[in-house]
């Protein structure tokens, strides 16, 4: 979409963050009936997906999870435009935070970290609920930039105006270690699909996957401890953010253990909650050389 397909969309993008809540998922339901019901939006890159990472379950099972996952892939869509305008009161009231006492610690001794999730529950609204939190070690997020700049703006606009800070994954290591001696969290996505030849291979979910190794380098370079966070959904619009630690002293680990270990917390995750993960990601296209 270029610059006029951008313009003619801008009004409607804002219109859709300002409606209230049942509205929103009113609209979300059409969505879904349209995209996924309608149009079959990845319809197969869904079902391979799931009957790849879980070979024990039957096609019933298969389709109500990806069901339930288009469904909710809607509503994430739309609530990820609604940041744009949702006050930091209104986040508060609809994504809660368990564990903010692992992070004030944390800041109160001065020590940054290095923070491991996935594309699982609602990434976004979660960093605009991390940063309205006091006392916490400042939020850093690193993004892929969109090719076009003017949706590239918007979404740096969206996920910076409740305090959140970004990096590029071109320039993270080289910020990481020029912003060193400031209290920080950066944020790693730890789903991201890496070229095959520079990744550290593990199985996940079934398959041997591709993993960013970065998070571990940097996390042994800058001695940072590498915390974990889990974003389920009680119910339909609300999130819950929880906050565990996965390792303390990274300096004491083995080369590929950090990985494995934040690897298999969010497999973990996606066993009990699989409707919430991402399956329209196309996370499996390498193969292993």
């Amino acid at each position: 979409m270029g610059t006029l397909g951008y313009y003619i969309a801008l009004p409607f993008i804002y219109g859709v963050s300002l409606l209230p809540f049942p509205l929103l998922y009113l609209l979300s339901d059409l969505m879904y009936i349209i995209v996924f019901r309608v149009i079959g939006y990845r319809k197969d890159v869904v079902l391979t997906n799931l009957r790849k990472s879980f070979p024990e379950k039957s096609e019933h099972e298969i389709q109500a999870i990806a069901r339930k996952f288009q469904q909710w892939f809607c509503d994430l869509t739309l609530e990820t435009i609604k940041t744009l305008t949702i006050s930091p009161d209104k986040v508060r009231e609809r994504v809660s935070l368990e564990g903010a006492e692992i992070l004030r610690g944390y800041a109160a001794k001065g020590q940054s970290i290095i923070i491991v999730l996935g594309h699982f529950g609602n990434w976004e609204l979660a960093g605009a609920r991390y940063s309205a939190e006091r006392g916490v070690p400042p939020l850093i997020v690193i993004y892929h930039p969109l090719v076009n700049e003017h949706f590239d703006r918007l979404m740096t606009r969206m996920r910076t105006r409740h305090g959140t800070g970004l990096y590029t994954m071109r320039e993270t290591s080289r910020a990481m270690i020029r912003d060193k001696d400031e209290l920080t969290a950066t944020a790693f996505i730890a789903d991201q699909t890496p070229a095959p030849e520079r990744a550290y291979w593990t199985t996940f979910l079934n398959q041997e996957t591709p993993v960013f190794q970065g998070t571990e380098t940097l996390a042994r370079k800058l001695r940072r401890p590498i915390v974990y966070i889990a974003i389920t959904r009680p119910r339909r619009g609300h999130y819950r953010m929880e906050v565990e630690t996965l390792v303390e002293t990274p300096m004491d680990t083995a080369i590929g253990e950090i990985t494995e270990i934040h690897t298999k917390r969010l497999e973990r995750d996606i066993r009990n909650y699989p409707d919430l993960w991402l399956w329209t990601h196309r996370r499996w296209k390498h193969r292993k050389p």
